[in-house]
């Protein structure tokens, strides 16, 4: 019985969940994957246009012409290749009445292991991009009277930079939110129309900003993916992070993801293997729409 690689279906129904059940789903679906494509086994090439002003018309003379366009190639590798597979027994899909099966078992997978994963290693090559770039993180100890202020300059940096104000995200781990939520100078309008006695403290947006809160161990400046994913010894604990998805670049290819019946190769067994390159990029022009608060 031949090996059916599925790959590119079960590539397309991921990306159809990113969005959900990831913490940066928003960075994995960043309209920069549908922009840039791998052209060939692992290499992105990003073009990068630049031109000259405008100048003063004359309309009596013709001046001469000249170059005032030229463009230039960023590379980026992709580096991250995972693979996962497992080995199951059919009488223990039977026995335990299909519970045990590749299906249930690929989903748990998935969503215990491969899709925290993913956000450990999205955030923390954003951070080790940056600081390749030549960018320091901002260390200042966030609290109840500062974050708004810290938050404002970030936002003052990017404006001066010209990022689109429209699209930013603030990912802040719950800590952070916290902060946030009990910040001295945040305004509040409470609704208890229609004799309602319940009072919603929650901050999902902040001057057009979405605030999406991350638990504080997929917050980490270094992971450790040698088997699965650990906080790194040298690891710093991110606070918030500010970013516009236009900003990265985070392609993922399944290349290979099949299910093989039981043969003798598998000495009986269900035989699962699935194959993935990925990785995250930083676009080097739009660094500047990028702003990390870590603890020293």
């Amino acid at each position: 019985m031949p090996v059916v690689n599925y790959a590119v279906q079960y590539s397309k129904a991921l990306a159809q969940a990113f969005p959900y059940v990831l913490y940066f789903g928003a960075l994995y679906n960043t309209p920069n994957n549908a922009t840039y494509k791998v052209i060939d086994a692992n290499t992105i090439k990003i073009p990068v246009i630049t031109t000259k002003g405008r100048k003063d018309g004359d309309r009596d003379n013709i001046t001469g012409f000249s170059r005032n366009a030229d463009n230039k190639w960023e590379t980026k590798v992709l580096e991250n290749h995972r693979e996962w597979d497992t080995l199951l027994h059919p009488n223990d899909v039977n026995q335990s009445n299909q519970v045990l099966s590749i299906q249930n078992a690929t989903k748990v997978m998935n969503e215990t292991q491969k899709f925290p994963e993913m956000d450990a290693y999205c955030v923390s090559k954003i951070y080790a991009d940056l600081i390749a770039l030549g960018v320091t993180a901002d260390t200042t100890v966030l609290t109840v009277a500062n974050i708004l202020s810290v938050f404002d300059k970030y936002m003052q940096e990017m404006d001066e930079a010209r990022i689109p104000q429209v699209g930013r995200i603030l990912y802040a781990t719950p800590a952070v939110k916290t902060l946030l939520k009990q910040a001295k100078d945040i305004v509040r309008n409470i609704d208890m129309k229609d004799g309602s006695t319940i009072l919603n403290r929650n901050i999902t947006r902040l001057d057009e900003v979405e605030i999406v809160s991350v638990p504080s161990a997929l917050m980490q400046t270094v992971f450790d993916f040698s088997d699965g994913w650990v906080k790194g010894k040298s690891a710093k604990q991110i606070n918030m992070l500010l970013i516009h998805p236009l900003c990265v670049y985070t392609p993922v290819n399944y290349s290979f993801a099949s299910l093989e019946a039981p043969s003798a190769h598998s000495k009986g067994k269900y035989l699962y293997y699935e194959e993935s390159f990925e990785d995250t990029f930083i676009l080097n022009e739009r660094k500047d729409g990028i702003k990390f608060n870590i603890a020293e």
